[in-house]
C-alpha cells in the first residue's frame, strides 16, 4: 500500500488552505496556487464571467466529495 503525504498549502492570491496539487499560475507560469484559482484562471482566460466561474466551481466541488 503507498502512503500519501499531503502537503498543506496556503494560494497566494485567495489566501484559501489546500492539499490538493497545486495548479500553476498564468500569470507568471512559475507561482503555485490553489486548484480553484487555476480554474477561474482558465476560465477568465476565455472571457467567462465571475458569476459564471462561481457556478462552474460549484459543479465541480458537487461532483468531487
Amino acid at each position: 500500500m503507498k502512503n500519501e503525504i499531503r502537503q498543506i498549502r496556503v494560494c497566494p492570491l485567495c489566501g484559501k488552505a489546500y492539499a490538493e496539487p497545486p495548479a500553476l499560475s498564468r500569470t507568471d507560469n512559475e507561482t503555485p496556487i490553489c486548484p480553484d484559482c487555476g480554474t477561474r484562471q482558465a476560465l477568465d482566460s476565455i472571457g467567462i464571467s465571475p458569476e459564471e466561474q462561481d457556478k462552474i466551481l460549484s459543479i465541480i466541488h458537487r461532483t468531487r466529495d
